[in-house]
């Protein structure tokens, strides 16, 4: 069993260390994207299936909350918390529309996506992302087996270098702290002020 302990924290590192050699750029990018969007007065919309509804939620909470520093809430919101919307969309629509209808009724331009597939090509996350060019808002795509059509929708697209769905959403939530981290330093550091 030690065998195994130790060589699932060696992957899980391994793949880490690949997808932030990687996307360094894309991250910063990321970064400088949301920033803009938060001095604006902008909000944050974010969405996943699973696992990926999970880090969806967990983000938005590090925004609206706090992460590292004590600071104003940014807006920031989970398109996966609400049953009552999501079981109307799935009934009355499709499954698929369950992100698209939020994202439409929701999203005003200058806002950000934040969606995240760690396939690239979940049905209802493509649909929401497509729904979110339409307005058009900036799509930051989370994906990992080779991005899939999310990375090819995205304006920047973060796709970790795996097929392995544990590693891919493990670099996802790192990923989304490293966001979190370096938007409050931008927004709230002290060179901020």
């Amino acid at each position: 069993m030690k065998d195994i302990v130790l060589q699932r924290f060696s992957e899980s590192a391994r793949v880490k260390l690949a997808f932030a050699e990687q996307s360094v750029d894309a991250i910063i990018s990321a970064v400088e994207v949301l920033v803009e969007a938060f001095r604006a007065g902008q909000k944050v919309l974010l969405f996943g299936n699973g696992g990926s509804a999970s880090d969806a939620q967990h983000i938005a909470a590090e925004f609206v909350n706090r992460f590292k520093m004590d600071r104003p809430g940014l807006p920031a919101i989970a398109l996966t918390t609400d049953t009552s919307i999501l079981t109307s969309i799935g009934n009355d629509f499709d499954f698929k529309e369950i992100f698209a209808r939020q994202v439409a009724a929701l999203g005003r331009e200058g806002d950000v996506v934040i969606a995240i597939s760690t396939s690239g090509s979940s049905p209802n996350v493509i649909r929401g992302v497509e729904a979110a060019k339409e307005i058009p808002l900036h799509v930051i795509g989370f994906s990992g087996r080779g991005g899939g059509k999310l990375a090819k929708l995205s304006d920047i697209a973060l796709v970790v270098p795996s097929d392995t769905t544990s590693h891919i959403q493990e670099s996802h939530i790192t990923a989304g702290h490293v966001l979190c981290e370096l938007v409050d330093e931008a927004l709230f550091g002290p060179q901020a002020r």
